[in-house]
């Protein structure tokens, strides 16, 4: 296998760009379309995850570990909004017996 043959299969700091833009218009996209509290939360999840991908490559690319350290911190802030998320939305289910985001404004006033 020649050098230029080698090369071409390398996974390059634009693919892990390109990865990562598409992870955030699928979370985008589902934060938009979503009518359920579930997949909004997962659309979160699926947006900093996107956020994550595109640090830690970046980080890579560049030779630090600063990507590495927001990314870290990305999903601690992350694992706590699924902690409280999830509790809110059990506390929503059993009190409404729905998880339909119509309903919220049952809340108001």
């Amino acid at each position: 296998m020649s050098k230029h043959q080698k090369e071409s299969k390398m996974i390059t700091l634009n693919h892990y760009l390109i990865l990562s833009s598409l992870m955030f218009m699928i979370g985008v996209f589902g934060m938009l379309r979503r009518k359920n509290l579930l997949m909004l939360f997962f659309a979160t999840e699926i947006l900093l995850s996107s956020v994550n991908v595109g640090f830690v490559a970046v980080g890579k690319y560049l030779g630090d570990l600063n990507g590495q350290m927001f990314a870290f911190f990305i999903l601690a802030v992350a694992a706590s909004e699924v902690a409280i998320g999830v509790g809110l939305l059990i506390a929503w289910y059993k009190k409404h017996h729905t998880l339909d985001l119509d309903k919220l404004q049952i809340m108001e006033g």
